[in-house]
């Protein structure tokens, strides 16, 4: 876990974050539309219902990790612009 007063830490975790975050809610979205395109095709209902909640489960986990990425940019912003940078706390 990044140390919250430690402004390089912060901002790794939010470059590397921020994009998994996005490119798992982009594939969360279209697993969902892909799953809706299959029940209306008339698939077995457990395909699309499994389908659907495995999408849904992607989608959450990748707006769950784009939020946690924006809070590690905000701490980051906070560490750059403090005019005197506190100091770590020892652990």
């Amino acid at each position: 876990m990044p140390n919250a007063y430690d402004r390089h830490q912060q901002y790794r975790s939010w470059i590397t974050k921020a994009p998994l975050g996005l490119v798992l809610t982009g594939f969360g979205a279209s697993l969902i539309s892909a799953s809706a395109v299959q029940k209306q095709s008339g698939a077995p209902p457990l395909q699309w219902i499994v389908g659907g909640t495995i999408a849904l489960a992607v989608f959450n986990s990748g707006l769950s990790i784009l939020a946690d990425a924006s809070k590690h940019r905000a701490h980051y912003e906070r560490l750059r612009d403090a005019p005197n940078p506190p100091s770590p706390v020892p652990a």
